[in-house]
């Protein structure tokens, strides 16, 4: 479980009903220049940290390219932002999930209610029967994955054969929160654009609106000043317990390979069962600490192969094991000593 299904579970907006965009600016200025010069790439990369607002920044687009269908018309070369009224009719489909030209590609509940922890073939399928042939003739179809990172090896691949022949007025929104971990096929199919972590008066003001809280609240305050720019981390570390638990987490991580037991039983009995804001904020530092070292690596990439593919191995295998310890709603402890010592071996 992430900080951001926490939000979505907790009645804070969907992205997708998020008119909004925080920070960014310079991201929105090349997703809109880049679609007035009528040569658009079909596909985006647009990776960062976790909760910062990629995936508004990604309805934002669709929401602007299926309102605004002729990239060269003289209003589309007028607008200096993606923003579009949320009364227009677009918006409101969209925020509905019922535009014909919108397929949104995430995790969904299986038969029996409970969260996939992965993006299937199945579904990625979808897109062939989607940009059918005849999507130039009705207008653009916009195809969003949040997150690419959650796509199984065969949905990754599924989607890979469509994004090798793109149809016309096609364009891929592929959200990642660990873009050095994508396919490299499907990387060099895509323009990447990379999101900068928000400033803390924007991660106040973004929090504030979508949970409907005071911008003066000193609590809010404090969240966003130890969230590194995430507005879902913000809304997780609310509570002043979320946030010790997540500085005990970091300072823990500061001394891997060295692992202490008697801090991760203390750890470990500081996430009771049922609490699922704790487990987030637990989970949340990990995937934060890690992330930060393969984006260290990336410069590097030849050099520190070695250690990206052991980092990334891991990173899924704790995504998975969290996902399952909140699915069955198992007891916490093993999953931290499971945690630190996958980590403690891939750091050595």
């Amino acid at each position: 479980m992430s900080p951001r299904q926490v939000e979505r579970e907790s009645a804070i907006p969907h992205p997708r009903e998020t008119s909004t965009l925080y920070g960014h600016r310079e991201a929105e200025t090349a997703l809109l220049a880049a679609y007035r010069s009528g040569r658009i790439p079909h596909a985006w990369l647009i990776g960062g940290p976790q909760g910062i607002g990629k995936a508004t920044l990604a309805y934002r687009m669709a929401r602007f390219v299926l309102a605004h269908g002729q990239p060269l018309a003289s209003a589309v070369q007028d607008f200096e932002t993606l923003a579009i009224d949320p009364d227009d009719p677009v918006a409101r489909q969209v925020a509905a999930e019922s535009h014909g030209g919108l397929l949104t590609l995430e995790r969904t509940a299986n038969d029996r209610g409970v969260m996939r922890t992965v993006i299937t073939v199945d579904e990625t399928r979808e897109t062939i029967g989607f940009f059918g042939s005849t999507a130039a003739a009705e207008g653009w179809r916009v195809c969003i994955v949040d997150t690419v990172d959650e796509l199984n090896p065969n949905a990754a691949n599924a989607l890979l054969k469509i994004l090798e022949e793109p149809p016309q007025q096609s364009l891929f929104l592929l959200v990642s929160h660990a873009p050095a971990r994508v396919l490299a096929t499907i990387q060099s199919r895509c323009r990447k654009l990379r999101l900068r972590s928000l400033d803390t008066d924007d991660v106040i003001s973004a929090a504030a609106g979508a949970a409907d809280l005071a911008p003066t609240d000193l609590a809010l305050r404090e969240a966003a000043e130890a969230s590194e720019g995430s507005v879902a981390r913000a809304l997780t570390l609310m509570g002043g317990d979320a946030l010790k638990l997540q500085q005990r987490t970091a300072a823990m991580l500061a001394r891997l390979p060295q692992v202490d037991p008697r801090e991760l039983h203390t750890l470990g009995d500081s996430l009771p069962t049922n609490d699922r804001v704790a487990l987030a904020a637990f989970i949340d530092g990990i995937d934060r600490w890690i992330a930060e070292r393969l984006h260290a690596d990336e410069a590097n990439a030849n050099q520190n192969l070695p250690r990206l593919a052991r980092l990334a191995e891991v990173w899924e295998k704790i995504v998975r094991a969290a996902r399952d310890t909140e699915t069955y709603n198992l007891e916490r402890k093993p999953l931290v000593f499971s945690v630190f010592g996958w980590l403690a071996d891939a750091t050595r």
